[in-house]
């Protein structure tokens, strides 16, 4: 991994299990290094040999061996039972990422590539999903992007008779944004009343919240301020109260990339993949996870068993928040792959998503 700057730690640390990276000798260290590089760029064991050649460490094969040995003792390095070669445990991928890991910088053309998804036209949720594709694109990974609920404020409101008992709601929200929704009617309603409730709307309601506009009707209706007929008060009522069981239910949580995992080495651990895609259906668990990504200063990184819901797949996931204009959080995104993934050049590629997302929705 040459020509990469070291990495400044500004990296969330979730936790540290095994030796410290200060308490290995630097024949430890470099031997280490030389098989976790290894391994993650090729996804093979590495033998003592191989090590010797690649490494320049001027030391025999037998003398690498016996400092593999010593790593595999405090279970930073693992033999699989097919290969004379060693691999990095998720003790050890936790050790590398967290003291020794040496991050990438991203070209202007991946730049590029992110941030030009972020400018399309069209609403800020589409955005954000195209801008999560493209990381998923780049990294090679199945990207995901918890995005918060938020209401739509309201700037102006209109109802369209499309049958006697059916009226189609448009909303247009502070920031430009333009959604339709289908109004069941108990009754038929005339047309001056769909203009009545639109114009109460638009005149009183302009400004606030879903929540707070339906909380405003109910209050002007039992102090008799609204000055609505009945047919009106209801038609305003159903109306508000299809758009917040429709944001409600709406998915907070967006997935691309799904067949970025089953890549050319997936044929060799297909159950390992299986058991990802299957654990990708659980999308209230994912998000549930990335909720722990909030309140991190910077990318997080989950590795293997140390999230509970991707220990079975032994997956990795790379996630960051990303802020609105007054600096809160209002989502997570990230990465999800295996455990053998270049965390050096994943790593910024997330932090630079959650940067994009964060001056699309400021």
């Amino acid at each position: 991994m040459a020509g990469l700057a070291v990495c400044e730690r500004s990296f969330y640390i979730l936790f540290m299990a095994g030796p410290n990276v200060n308490e290995l000798s630097e024949r430890a260290r470099d031997v280490f290094r030389t098989v976790v590089e290894s391994y993650l760029e090729n996804g093979e064991p590495v033998g003592s040999r191989t090590i010797s050649k690649m490494s320049g460490l001027s030391l025999s094969p037998a003398s690498i061996r016996n400092v593999m040995q010593d790593l595999e003792e405090l279970s930073l390095l693992a033999a699989p039972h097919t290969s004379a070669g060693r691999m990095p445990t998720e003790t050890g991928l936790r050790l590398f990422v967290d003291g020794m890991m040496q991050a990438g910088r991203l070209t202007a053309a991946e730049q590029q590539a992110i941030e030009s998804q972020s400018k399309a036209d069209g609403p800020v949720e589409e955005a954000v999903a195209n801008t999560t594709a493209a990381l998923s694109g780049l990294s090679a990974c199945a990207g995901i992007v918890h995005v918060s609920k938020r209401e739509p404020v309201l700037n102006q409101f209109g109802f369209v008779s499309l049958s006697e008992q059916r009226a189609l709601a448009v909303l247009v929200g502070s920031d430009g944004t333009v959604e339709n929704r289908i109004v069941d009617l108990p009754h038929p309603v005339p047309a001056s009343t769909l203009n009545e409730a639109a114009n109460y709307i638009s005149r009183r309601l302009s400004g606030l919240t879903l929540e707070q506009a339906t909380a405003r009707l109910q209050e002007e209706i039992g102090h008799g301020q609204a000055a609505l007929d009945a047919a009106a008060q209801d038609l305003i009522a159903r109306g508000l109260a299809t758009w917040s069981r429709d944001n409600a239910a709406r998915p907070v949580l967006i997935v691309r990339g799904q067949a970025n995992l089953l890549d050319e080495t997936a044929a060799a651990d297909l159950e390992r993949v299986r058991l990802l895609l299957g654990e990708l259906e659980g999308k209230e668990e994912i998000a549930q996870l990335l909720d722990h990504a909030r309140d991190a200063r910077a990318t997080k990184i989950f590795i293997g068993s140390e999230n509970k819901l991707f220990s079975l797949s032994g997956s990795s996931v790379i996630a960051a928040p990303y802020h609105d204009g007054d600096g809160q959080v209002v989502g997570v995104v990230g990465v999800i792959g295996p455990t053998r993934l270049n965390y050096a050049r994943v790593v910024p590629m997330v932090d630079f998503t959650a940067k994009t997302l964060s001056k699309l929705v400021s």
